[in-house]
């Protein structure tokens, strides 16, 4: 994107996401998740404003390894309850005009031959403005409940999910030719809505998958909605840098994330890729006002409702390890885990290069959670991100509520004004979510050099 930069809104159909505990603040109004009028207002917020995307996270199972059981999560709000995200996106497309919708969906349990035709349909209703959040899932509560004794191992996840995207790519781009849809009359007079002859099966064999028909439905906009992935361990890395689009990446702090996203572009550069052309997003959080003073007094206040233990729950089932057992003072450090590795892995002292406690991985004095957070005024906070930017070497933000919609409209009101004078947000328009993220990509589809095409 060159000077822009990608923003987009962050959260997740559900009371709490990373905003632990600020559930409990009087002006918060994420309890109304529930109604669709909350989603249509947020999404018009965001499209009037200029936003990229809305991210909505999602997980398919309860969070339950903080102390083995549910309980907990279920007290504090961390991500319960919860909604699907998928069947909110008709409503706020319909209520927008530019806004793209980046949707987390299960390559471990979707098929893929039904996961094309919903995101097909999808890509339809919004004119080429939805994003696929690729997630191979991490909780062994969703592997008990849909099907599964056990979760799958970490790497054999990924190795289904290459196969998984092998046959999106097949049903997406080789199934159905431009043209196919005909409407009307041939030459000879004959009428025909679609002709066959343009219309093929993808006869896919493979390890995990049998689909051998073609795509029940014709081609959207994009073909294919914009790939998002969050893989950061070696394999999620791997399959990030040979699939992904747009990679929400983590780090501890800056020197981390640039880390793991030069990484990243090294292994797509391997993958025959451009790795200039990878896009890549950290979550942020924002607390600004008027005056400094004034921010530094809404920070304090925010945080008086934050809830630590809210993120040990949320951080016990990210990485699988029950942090109910472990003082809050004691170093972190890797231990392999069929969860997300990444997530544990970035604050090892042999990774990070220095010694974090886990109160300061997951909560520290500084922040929210995980989250990045910027404090101060409009311009200050404007410096910051562009000084974040530089240093962690990524191209955007996916922007969390602390409190909702207090967090967003002040943003809108103070932050925003600041970037766009710097010229560092790109002015709206109506093509597709791909080429609004890709400008030097002259179509809605994938670059040429994207694996996609080579299935």
């Amino acid at each position: 994107m060159g000077q822009h930069i990608i923003l987009n809104g962050f959260t997740m159909a559900t009371v709490s996401h990373l905003n632990y505990g600020l559930w409990r603040h009087p002006a918060d109004q994420t309890h109304r998740y529930k109604d669709i009028s909350y989603w249509t207002e947020l999404a018009r917020t965001l499209d009037d404003a200029g936003f990229d995307a809305l991210f909505i996270a999602d997980a398919l199972g309860q969070i339950d390894v903080y102390g083995g059981r549910p309980d907990a999560a279920l007290k504090h709000g961390i991500q319960s309850p919860l909604i699907d995200p998928l069947l909110l996106v008709s409503a706020m497309a319909a209520a927008t005009t530019t806004l793209g919708f980046g949707i987390t969906l299960s390559t471990t349990y979707e098929h893929p031959y039904l996961l094309a035709r919903k995101l097909t349909t999808l890509d339809h209703l919004t004119k080429g403005r939805l994003g696929w959040n690729i997630v191979t899932s991490q909780q062994e509560s969703a592997a008990r409940n849909l099907g599964l004794d056990h979760q799958i191992p970490h790497d054999e996840r990924y190795d289904r999910a290459d196969e998984f995207m092998s046959v999106v790519y097949k049903l997406w781009l080789k199934s159905w030719e431009d043209g196919a849809v005909i409407r009307g009359q041939t030459a000879s007079g004959e009428w025909i809505y679609t002709d066959p002859a343009k219309v093929h099966p993808i006869r896919h064999d493979g390890q995990y998958y049998r689909v051998p028909d073609g795509h029940t439905a014709e081609p959207s906009a994009q073909r294919v909605p914009v790939l998002l992935q969050a893989g950061a361990s070696a394999r999620g890395g791997a399959f990030a840098a040979r699939h992904a689009e747009v990679i929400f990446i983590v780090g501890a702090g800056a020197e981390g994330t640039r880390k793991n996203v030069r990484r990243i572009r090294e292994d797509a550069a391997r993958e025959g890729r451009d790795p200039g052309s990878l896009r890549f997003i950290c979550a942020a959080a924002v607390v600004v006002a008027e005056t400094e003073e004034d921010a530094i007094r809404k920070f304090a206040e925010y945080k008086a409702f934050y809830d630590a233990t809210g993120s040990l729950i949320h951080y016990s089932s990210m990485t699988g390890v029950d942090f109910s057992k472990n003082q809050t003072d004691e170093v972190l450090t890797y231990r392999p885990t069929e969860a997300s590795q990444s997530v544990l892995e970035q604050f090892d002292p042999a990774i990070s290069g220095r010694s974090w406690t886990i109160a300061e991985a997951t909560s520290p004095a500084e922040g929210f959670g995980r989250a990045k957070t910027f404090v101060g005024t409009g311009e200050t906070v404007a410096d910051q991100i562009e000084q974040w930017l530089e240093e962690s070497e990524t191209d955007g933000l996916n922007l969390i509520q602390l409190v909702n919609p207090d967090s967003y409209k002040d943003f809108i009101r103070l932050v925003l004004p600041e970037l766009k004078r710097r010229g560092r947000i790109k002015p709206k328009d109506g093509k597709t979510l791909r080429e609004r993220l890709f400008p030097q990509n002259t179509s809605a589809h994938p670059a040429p050099d994207h694996p996609a095409w080579r299935c």
